[in-house]
């Protein structure tokens, strides 16, 4: 649906020029005489903006203003005043009005103003409505999220949980893995049997060993009595294998013997022990890359990728950022015990802009945060970090008549190269293809662009 102006003006030859200007540029516009007509117009019917002249016949354009922000605080309202008249826009704003727009009216400067008017508009609804929906949002166990690519997971994870099949669940650091392994597990047939996790990257080998397949007493120093492995502790049950990719390769193939053989040697024994444990991994590495650079075993991979489940960075999860933040937000507020309950359309319109290479563990630290620092209901853009508050977004600026804004080839090149990674959740065997090159290439181009930047 096209956006909604309800343009305010008595003189009947501008009212028509910048009728006619906005509906060509696809904008629903109703067009009226007078303010009074116009209140009138906004109890019975909705819109997105309204632009209205300063000095009318009748109710002002400040007093118009001044109802609105009364009756529909959440409309942003433009208003249209004579070049030099500062002291009319500035009443104008501290009635309410979101922005003023000087005369004589430069239709692109108008437009712009109108586009940032109803994007501001469709954020503040959008903040509002998940005050009321965070808790009736579709969760799966502790995963929150309403997105495409987050409801391809839920699908993903309704499909293969009641199987035995290996799961490998991909994705960057803080994108939630371990959420998606414990909701294949509350899902499945092994549901009331041990869910065990361990994180590969955080253990030596020899005692990475020894957890995953228990040892015998004497097996080592300190080893005074027999231990059973994470993979009997699981029996019936599920084994998480967290961060898979940082494995060594001499651990690689006793995983692999065993997940072929079904059974485990503790370390020190002569006899094998059988289990029944599905095994779900992850990691954040491109294990294809690590195979063809023979740091992972693709036999291994084979084994352990029956089906694989891609848990999308939270940069491309649209206003799913937002619905995260406010459910971060409640419980942050719950912890603390302080008043705050929103976010403030500033501060959204930041969260959104920010690129969350840290994914949700970091929008999680930033909301802590934000909720310790407020001293009002809802946090303000102040109370974001300093990185977050002063990101500049990455987008491309191509249709601008600044020169200053354009940029050059080298830089549209890297940040489009970054905006294809960042799509495919920093893959890079899947970005190159993306691309149309291959993975070399890509890491070769990364190196110069980054290089130069």
């Amino acid at each position: 649906m096209s956006d909604r102006v309800l343009l305010v003006d008595d003189d009947d030859e501008l009212r028509e020029l910048v009728a006619s200007t906005l509906r060509a540029r696809a904008y629903t516009v109703e067009a009226l005489s007078g303010a009074a007509a116009a209140l009138n117009c906004v109890a019975d019917h909705d819109f997105d903006v309204v632009l209205t002249d300063i000095r009318m016949t009748g109710m002002s354009g400040i007093d118009l203003c001044s109802a609105l922000h009364t009756s529909r605080p959440d409309l942003p309202v433009l208003v249209m005043t004579g070049h030099g008249d500062l002291d009319t826009a500035i009443a104008a704003i501290r009635a309410g009005a979101y922005d003023f727009i000087t005369k004589p009216l430069l239709l692109e400067a108008l437009v712009l103003a109108i586009q940032r008017a109803t994007n501001y508009h469709r954020l503040h609804n959008d903040l509002r409505r998940l005050q009321h929906v965070v808790e009736s949002s579709h969760q799966m166990e502790a995963m929150v999220g309403e997105c495409t690519a987050i409801r391809r997971v839920y699908d993903l994870i309704e499909r293969v949980a009641a199987s035995d099949a290996s799961v490998f669940i991909a994705g960057e650091s803080g994108t939630g893995k371990e959420l998606v392994a414990r909701a294949l597990h509350a899902r499945s047939p092994r549901r009331n049997a041990p869910f065990i996790g361990i994180n590969c990257a955080a253990m030596p080998l020899a005692l990475l060993e020894s957890e995953l397949f228990g040892h015998v007493r004497g097996a080592f120093t300190d080893a005074k009595r027999a231990r059973a492995g994470l993979f009997v502790q699981a029996q019936d049950g599920t084994l998480f294998l967290d961060e898979i990719g940082e494995m060594p390769l001499e651990m690689q193939s006793k995983l692999l013997r065993a997940l072929q053989e079904r059974k485990v040697r503790p370390v020190g024994a002569d006899t094998e022990v059988p289990f029944d444990a599905r095994l779900i991994s992850s990691t954040n590495r491109d294990l294809e890359t690590e195979i063809e650079e023979r740091r992972f075993r693709s036999d291994l991979y084979y084994r352990i990728n029956v089906v694989t489940i891609l848990v999308p960075p939270l940069r491309a999860r649209g206003t799913d950022i937002l619905l995260l933040a406010q459910h971060c937000l409640n419980k942050q507020a719950r912890k603390s015990g302080k008043a705050v309950d929103r976010i403030s359309v500033q501060a959204a319109r930041q969260l959104m802009e920010y690129d969350w290479p840290g994914n949700v563990r970091e929008l999680e630290n930033c909301i802590e945060r934000a909720v310790a620092m407020a001293v009002f209901s809802e946090i303000g853009l102040d109370d974001l970090p300093d990185k977050i508050r002063q990101h500049r977004s990455t987008r491309l600026i191509i249709d601008t008549a600044n020169q200053e804004d354009l940029l050059t080839l080298e830089e549209m090149e890297r940040r489009y190269v970054h905006r294809a990674l960042a799509a495919v959740g920093g893959n890079k065997s899947q970005a190159a293809r993306v691309l149309g090159i291959d993975r070399r290439s890509l890491y070769r181009r990364l190196e110069r662009l980054d290089k130069h930047k």
